[in-house]
């Protein structure tokens, strides 16, 4: 089992710059993917960035040239720049154990989430 607690997250004016940050402890040999996530109100959560075992990196098309991920399977950053306000969303940390699941010694679960930061982009 895998648990995640991120941090970082706050308020910032558009233009500015954020840095949110997933701590990860557990089974961290039985994850393939980190990725961030986010939720703004009203809406469906997205993905955000992903970051592999392997080190491959991609972003979500609304974030590329803006957003960079970076980190390792303990700890997962995400360095936001050019901040709008439409960027505003409960920022969630997700763990992916892909084809590792179900391994002797990866029972699961297959996915696992942080409680989620804030970020807020005011206009």
């Amino acid at each position: 089992q895998v648990q995640l607690e991120e941090s970082g997250g706050g308020w910032v004016q558009a233009g500015g710059s954020l840095d949110i940050r997933c701590l990860v402890s557990g089974d961290q040999l039985c994850i393939s993917d980190l990725n961030w996530y986010r939720q703004a109100p009203g809406k469906e959560r997205e993905q955000v960035a992903r970051f592999t075992r392997a080190g491959l990196t991609q972003l979500a098309n609304s974030v590329k040239g803006r957003f960079t991920i970076a980190g390792d399977m303990a700890a997962l950053y995400l360095r936001m720049s050019e901040l709008k306000p439409q960027d505003t969303a409960v920022y969630y940390c997700n763990a992916d154990y892909g084809t590792n699941y179900g391994a002797h010694n990866c029972p699961g679960p297959k996915f696992s989430w942080g409680q989620g930061t804030q970020v807020t982009v005011s206009s």
